[in-house]
């Protein structure tokens, strides 16, 4: 039952439903948002695909092409664990190459200035925290860290890296990939033929080979302890902007209903339609770039 729902929240069309707010209304209330002080960031893929991330929901978005995997295959199915650590061997380092972006560095000003409380994002890249944000909640976890699904115990993502290519020499010399095929959960498309001749590497503490990026996928909770901090940042924030993000996840989509029963003022930014769209004070349908150099 939680395999077919996670495949219909990853399928989800978030359509138009309200028209877009003029770009001098809109620019004027999230200027007015952030001259307040104290609001809350919600930052989805929109953010990252000008540091060569691709989106998942866009034109030339990941789903256009590809399905992630859910939680369930990934935990009952040694198979499908194996193909998704070679895919994710080659693709998760032009995932670590990647660079913060204007954005991400012009939401490190808002935070050192008051403007924003802090941010909640639902990118896996890391990339806010590289760029120097201080409070960052990844509500959909990290890719830079692996936990043993079998003993729980955790190992950094690059030294986990280095363990692979000891066990599978010349592999990534040999393999030839587009980097902009990369997904944004850090794997991208492989023949068979290079899933089969993957080596995978076992958990140093207890040998087991159900290894999972701290990531959550589709079909599994956030944990717990990361939602207490949501609630707490939410409710020490004046406002919501959403930067990069369809909120076409619960997760996200949440957070927008929360602010909105609070009576707190909604500002979206995005180049495509929002989940919810229809309840936000504004609607900027822009492209993130254009929007934020227009911001102070």
């Amino acid at each position: 039952m939680a395999h077919h729902s996670a495949i219909r929240s990853m399928q989800r069309i978030v359509e138009q439903q309200a028209d877009p707010s003029s770009e001098e209304d809109a620019r004027a209330g999230v200027q007015a948002m952030l001259d307040r002080g104290n609001v809350l960031v919600v930052t989805g893929a929109g953010v990252s695909t000008d540091s060569g991330i691709p989106d998942y929901r866009g034109p030339n978005g990941s789903l256009q092409r590809h399905r992630p995997m859910t939680y369930q295959e990934f935990k009952y199915r040694p198979e499908a664990r194996h193909r998704y650590w070679a895919r994710g061997f080659v693709g998760w380092r032009h995932m670590f190459q990647a660079e913060p972006n204007g954005i991400h560095r012009r939401l490190v000003d808002w935070e050192d200035t008051g403007r924003i409380s802090g941010i909640i994002t639902q990118n896996v890249d890391g990339l806010h925290h590289r760029a120097g944000s201080k409070t960052v909640i990844p509500v959909h976890g990290d890719l830079s860290i692996v936990r043993c699904l079998d003993c729980g115990q955790s190992e950094d993502r690059q030294h986990f890296d280095i363990r692979l290519q000891e066990l599978n020499v010349g592999y990534i010399e040999s393999v030839e990939i587009d980097p902009s095929a990369v997904n944004p959960d850090g794997d991208v498309e492989l023949p068979q033929y290079w899933v089969d001749r993957f080596t995978m590497a076992n958990c140093e503490n207890c040998g087991s080979l159900a290894l999972k990026p701290d990531v959550v996928y589709f079909g599994e909770s956030v944990p717990v302890e990361r939602k207490q901090q949501m609630a707490q940042l939410e409710e020490a924030s004046t406002g919501l902007l959403v930067l990069g993000s369809s909120l076409a996840v619960m997760s996200g989509y949440k957070i927008l209903l929360n602010f909105v029963k609070r009576g707190l003022p909604v500002a979206l930014v995005t180049n495509g339609h929002v989940r919810g769209e229809e309840k936000a004070t504004w609607r900027w349908r822009v492209p993130l770039s254009h929007a934020m150099r227009q911001l102070d």
